[in-house]
């Protein structure tokens, strides 16, 4: 009996051993899961928050560029763009064109507004009450039209926003700066309104050195930063930059609000930052479980289970337990990680739809009345065709840029096998490698007059370099057409002038300049690398395509 009490005192024993060590390694384990488990799915919800933001600041920058010698005076400047900005995105609450007038320019305000069917067509604050012409020196940002037009928006024109306490700094900057910014939080259409954002694109006038006004479109800040499946892991929040100590989060009834935070407020997750409108947004994310509570209870389980039995049996039982455990938990981190896979999946398919969107405003561009008909139909198939071609090397490479010698493929490049290319081999990212190719061919396409003067031998000569150590550097493009001048040299399209002047150095933030030189026709543009290659798309690309790995 003795000896089997031993037995069985060591037997229990091992035991306890076993059983503890099994609770020591499921709670260290629950722990490394439900932050793998979080950590991915906040890393994806910020891409895809980020991505939205830079699509509707892209359509702000698209809006501000396709305008052309605006009239500030006029009450319906948004009309041109009412197709393009609609089938680009439509969960803007409104869009609205504001004119910089001068106090002398009020009187054919009024009279533009009330031809227009506004119906209260008086110069009037932010707050409705009218101003003072014979008070005023300085221009005033005032609104002449909106979109939609309904009859909660219909009051809106004829208002000045320039001494409004958030719209007015914002619309400042703007001005200050000549590119899109976002104000702060602010109530939309009315004091007790959704909660939102306002984003205001300058527009120059038609000389390049003088601002007409601004395009701004309105988002409500729920779906455009605080969106989140009920079913997730964690809840956002956005830090208010109005208040220090508070942030703005999103209720049950889809309602935004904002809370302080005190000693007593539970501590995030987690916080990333996105960029908006030249500025940088906070988001604070916070687990709806306690992941230190429920790895206590999984590993109270296991120790009870692994003291109970008192056999080598039951000891392998909970070891094999404790093993089927740990499966069960790496597969269904697997299949969340999956799911999120698709979710950014379906995000890239949704980002090339946007680029369909922008190809319908360039086939609008392209067609505008009184175009040649057949240079219409050449520059739009020939533009079309550019867009497609840096879709398929974008989707060959799981969206994780293209070289750029791959750009100039002959399937998308008029006239390539005539064309010069040299520069290193660099890899750009998608979004720069979308404004490159358009560029690309904007610049082959004009060049069909000077390529009949040379046979066999390349005219044109497209050279880049690299210049400046890593922190620092900058990409220099060249683009040299000889025996050609501006005589023989086709004239560019009024979309090709906005695309080689504006658009194109805007999304790569740099500059550009083009000229004719005695025997040549040269186009130049600089950028910083950290644009043209942006390796923080690329690194976030990849994370999100690389294996899980296993948990152990």
């Amino acid at each position: 009996m003795v000896r089997l009490g031993l037995i069985t005192g060591f037997i229990a024993l091992i035991g306890v051993l076993v059983s503890g060590l099994a609770a020591y390694r499921v709670h260290d384990q629950e722990l490394t899961v439900d932050g793998i488990a979080l950590a991915r799915a906040i890393d994806v919800h910020a891409s895809l928050v980020q991505d939205r933001l830079t699509e509707r600041e892209l359509l702000a920058r698209v809006a501000s560029g396709l305008f052309r010698s605006p009239s500030v005076i006029k009450a319906n400047m948004l009309q041109p763009l009412h197709s393009s900005i609609y089938a680009f995105k439509t969960d803007f609450v409104v869009a609205g064109w504001i004119a910089r007038l001068r106090p002398e320019e009020f009187a054919a305000a009024r009279t533009e507004l009330s031809n227009a069917g506004f119906p209260n067509p008086t110069i009037r604050a932010y707050n409705d009450v009218p101003l003072q012409t014979s008070t005023l020196a300085q221009p005033v940002d005032l609104l002449m039209d909106v979109e939609p037009r309904n009859a909660e928006t219909m009051d809106f024109p004829g208002r000045a926003f320039d001494q409004h306490p958030i719209l007015g700094p914002m619309l400042a900057r703007a001005m200050s700066e000549m590119k899109p910014v976002a104000s702060d939080p602010l109530p939309l259409l009315r004091e007790d309104g959704p909660i939102g954002l306002v984003l205001a694109a300058p527009v120059l006038q038609a000389d390049g050195a003088h601002l007409a006004g601004f395009v701004t479109f309105s988002y409500e800040l729920a779906p455009l930063m605080l969106a989140n499946d009920d079913l997730s892991l964690f809840s956002v929040a956005l830090k208010d930059p109005r208040i220090d100590d508070n942030e703005l989060v999103e209720t049950d009834r889809g309602n935004v609000v904002s809370r302080s935070l005190g000693l007593s407020s539970p501590a995030p997750a987690m916080s990333r930052t996105v960029s908006f409108g030249g500025r940088d947004w906070t988001l604070t994310y916070y687990a709806k479980t306690n992941a230190m509570n429920r790895a206590r209870q999984t590993a109270a389980i296991v120790a009870a289970i692994g003291i109970a039995l008192t056999t080598i049996i039951c000891g392998l039982f909970g070891y094999v337990a404790y093993n089927n455990l740990r499966m069960s938990r790496e597969i269904q981190v697997r299949i969340g990680f999956e799911r999120r896979l698709t979710a950014v999946i379906d995000e890239l398919n949704h980002r090339v739809k946007n680029i369909l969107a922008v190809i319908q405003s360039i086939v609008t561009r392209t067609l505008r009345h009184g175009a040649d008909i057949d240079v219409a139909r050449e520059l739009l198939i020939g533009r079309i065709h550019a867009m497609s071609n840096v879709v398929s090397l974008l989707s060959e490479s799981q969206w994780q840029g293209v070289t750029l010698k791959g750009l100039f493929e002959a399937r998308a490049i008029p006239h390539a096998e005539r064309i010069a290319v040299s520069g290193p081999d660099i890899t750009v990212s998608a979004r720069a490698a979308q404004s490159l190719s358009l560029l690309f061919f904007e610049l082959a396409s004009h060049s069909d007059e000077g390529l009949s003067l040379v046979g066999k031998h390349p005219h044109i000569v497209a050279h880049w370099e690299i210049i400046g150590d890593d922190s620092e550097s900058v990409f220099h493009f060249r683009w040299e057409e000889f025996n050609t001048s501006a005589a023989t040299r086709r004239a560019d399209s009024d979309f090709g002038l906005i695309l080689l002047d504006r658009v194109a150095p805007e999304a790569l933030g740099g500059t550009s300049k083009r000229y004719f030189t005695d025997v040549s026709y040269v186009y130049e543009l600089t950028a910083p690398m950290d644009t043209v290659i942006d390796m923080s798309e690329r690194d976030r690309t990849e994370q999100f395509s690389a294996p899980l790995k296993p948990v152990r």
